[in-house]
């Protein structure tokens, strides 16, 4: 996993935690006792559980250190847990498990998915989306930009491992109650083409800049801001509207 800036990630806050607070509505859970954010981050999504259920013992956890001490720093009244997502088991059953927009950095969905749903209690919820964006141009554009670096980059987000709608519907539906799965596509407007980078460069684009030399990563960004330029024009008012499709999952125990 690449390393992560909780400052270049918190540019954007507000629109990041927008489907957090989209998911976070459709959980069917009125008084969890336990409640785990996994792949927290910096803790914003984590605040809105804390909003939503004050009385739940609530605990984030993410891999990266960057991002937990600002987390702690921000919310330090929340536990907070160092562990890799695919490898965290929780110490006893969840009436909640929350998880804002990282399973796309993890393989093998067909194992994970059931492995972190087995984790509820009866009447819990596995809550969780996730980017469906690896065939946009702003995900596109990176591999193809990053493709005259070679082998470097060539493993590099080489595969999606989100599936369709259907694909984690007929995963979960033979051991849910109910499963609610939905799609929404966000058009941000953005003030230019280097603002849709500077976002990227939060998320996407961290692993294929760590990936090359600092002396490549200024001619990379070069190139990749000028296709991205092409690929979102100007609307009428002079910005640009980065569209941003999501998946959305709720299945209930």
């Amino acid at each position: 996993m690449p390393t992560w800036d909780d400052a270049q990630y918190l540019m954007f806050a507000n629109e990041r935690t927008r489907p957090a607070r989209e998911l976070l509505r459709r959980v069917p859970v009125a008084a969890p006792g336990r409640v785990v954010d996994l792949g927290c981050g910096p803790g914003n999504s984590t605040e809105l559980l804390r909003e939503r259920w004050p009385e739940a013992r609530l605990t984030g956890v993410d891999s990266s250190p960057e991002m937990l001490e600002r987390a702690r720093r921000d919310l330090p009244d929340i536990e907070w847990v160092h562990a890799e997502a695919d490898r965290f088991v929780a110490a006893e059953p969840l009436d909640v498990l929350f998880s804002n927009a990282l399973l796309q950095w993890i393989p093998r969905h067909e194992t994970l998915v059931p492995a972190l749903f087995d984790q509820l209690a009866p009447g819990g919820a596995l809550a969780f989306q996730v980017p469906h964006n690896f065939a946009e141009p702003s995900h596109r554009l990176m591999r193809e930009t990053a493709a005259p670096y070679g082998e470097r980059v060539a493993h590099v987000r080489a595969s999606d491992p989100v599936g369709s709608p259907a694909f984690y519907y007929d995963l979960l539906a033979p051991r849910a109650r109910s499963v609610d799965v939905w799609q929404t596509r966000y058009e941000h407007v953005m003030a230019d083409a280097s603002s849709i980078v500077d976002w990227v460069k939060g998320t996407g684009l961290r692993p294929f800049l760590e990936a090359l030399t600092e002396a490549e990563r200024p001619g990379f960004l070069e190139a990749y801001t000028r296709a991205i330029d092409a690929a979102y024009p100007r609307r009428s008012d002079g910005r640009r509207l980065f569209s941003f499709p999501r998946l959305f999952v709720v299945a209930v125990r």
